[in-house]
């Protein structure tokens, strides 16, 4: 591999955010226009959760589907240097249950939502399942 391979590679690496994705977007725009109130990546819980509604004691993390894991399409394991991609999402996944664990020992409901659940097709039924989730205390 040539540098300028390794180049384009580190700067779409580089582009990948890990908060205020477009997902994440898109559900809390939807949360909001529902009426609720959230903070967004508080520093003061673990693993600084995407969205915490206080009122109702829950957090919402919207997980992307590669880096998550979730098992859909969209979650494939690249073909190229597997040990090394199957090493960073496991990584992911243990810190995932580790925030988690630690959240749910606070007192705090979570709420994972996938990527895909967000898509066009889906969206009604999932911002419906998450509303249903918040309420249900």
């Amino acid at each position: 591999m040539n540098k300028s391979t390794n180049l384009i590679k580190v700067k779409n690496l580089l582009r990948i955010k890990s908060k205020n994705t477009k997902p994440e977007i898109k559900l809390r725009s939807a949360l909001f226009a529902k009426g609720y109130r959230f903070k967004i990546h508080s520093t003061r819980l673990p693993g600084r959760p995407d969205i915490v509604l206080p009122k109702y004691n829950m957090i919402i993390n919207v997980h992307g589907c590669f880096w998550h894991r979730h098992g859909c399409p969209n979650s494939s394991i690249p073909k190229t240097r597997q040990s090394y991609w199957l090493n960073v999402l496991e990584q992911t996944n243990q810190r995932d249950f580790k925030n988690k664990n630690k959240l749910q020992k606070l007192g705090w409901r979570v709420l994972d939502v996938w990527e895909c659940s967000l898509k066009n097709k889906n969206f009604n039924k999932a911002i419906s399942l998450v509303e249903r989730m918040i309420l249900a205390a």
